[in-house]
């Protein structure tokens, strides 16, 4: 099987995902479009050439429906007979997009695709589908007692022994980092700022990160899950904790230890990566960032669903078998 290369990768800058949020102004489509044209503007590709574009999005209703990948394509003025692709693999909705393009890349059925993600939270929030977490099937329900993300990430630390302490340190050190990269500009390389129909530059820097973060300020935060746990859904018997506690017996109380200072942000933004096959990107002059040795895929236990990239980072290493 043949190698897949990253010629180049793109992102737009993370604005926060509410309603003030420097990016909730910009429709998710022009979002990607602006990342397809910044691929397109620093690696010189003729979008003629490229065979597809695959976009992750978890969320794809709204604004962001109607196969978000070929109306930014579409958005970006690329030719017309260009095509495009929408994914789902939830939070690995982007990575499997570029997974997706390296096996076309690395089989030999393509030379040139384009894979990203892109998300806008602030108008297209969370659950905004209505489809809750399990669809609302009643017979999926009682196979598999499914609870939010942060329940299954409390569980998670419940089981492993992570205190609320542990947590905040992560998430001071995480923003310490960020800081850290920002100031030296690390991040340069692949950011590039928005701008808004009239060609104004909205946000060239990511606004989620706070720099101010402190251990004190983080220890103020109230648990974001521990009501939610209590929640009961209509027609069942048992609250989400309780849910997670019958598949996990020996965890008599959950932990509560995630709030907003230590959990993933709610964030607006795009991203695009250019793969290619080595000989198209010798024939053409592009050399490559990096590439692309292994993928893979695992599933885990649906109530802690959490856990599965480590199994899937240990089938994906070379000499490692496969699942």
């Amino acid at each position: 099987m043949g190698e897949a290369w990253i010629i180049d990768a793109v992102r737009t800058p993370r604005g926060r995902g509410k309603k003030d949020g420097a990016l909730a102004e910009i429709h998710p489509q022009e979002l990607m479009a602006q990342a397809l044209n910044a691929l397109k503007g620093r690696t010189h590709l003729n979008p003629l050439d490229v065979e597809d574009v695959i976009v992750g999005c978890v969320t794809s209703y709204g604004e962001q429906a109607m196969c978000i990948a070929r109306m930014s394509v579409l958005a970006a003025e690329w030719p017309n007979d260009s095509t495009g692709v929408t994914i789902n693999r939830f939070c690995g909705s982007g990575q499997q997009a570029v997974n997706f393009a390296a096996m076309g890349i690395k089989s030999g059925e393509q030379e040139l695709v384009v894979a990203g993600g892109v998300e806008s939270m602030s108008r297209v929030p969370m659950n905004a589908d209505r489809g809750g977490i399990d669809g609302h099937n009643r017979h999926l329900r009682q196979l598999h007692p499914l609870v939010q993300q942060g329940i299954s990430a409390d569980l998670i630390a419940t089981i492993e022994g992570f205190s609320r302490e542990d947590c905040d340190r992560f998430a001071l050190a995480s923003q310490q980092r960020y800081a850290r990269a920002h100031q030296e500009g690390r991040l340069t390389k692949s950011l590039i700022p928005v701008r808004n129909s009239e060609g104004r530059i909205v946000l060239e820097h990511d606004e989620h990160p706070r720099a101010s973060t402190t251990l004190a300020g983080l220890g103020t935060l109230p648990p974001s899950f521990a009501e939610l746990g209590k929640y009961v859904q209509k027609g069942d018997s048992l609250s989400f904790d309780a849910k997670a506690q019958s598949r996990y017996p020996k965890v008599e109380q959950i932990d509560h230890v995630h709030h907003a200072g230590n959990s993933s942000g709610i964030v607006d933004g795009a991203g695009a990566v250019l793969i290619a096959s080595p000989e198209y990107a010798r024939s053409h002059g592009m050399k490559p960032r990096a590439r692309i040795v292994a993928t893979a895929t695992a599933g885990d236990e649906p109530i802690i669903m959490l856990t599965a990239p480590v199994p899937a980072k240990s089938s994906a290493t070379p000499g490692s078998p496969r699942k």
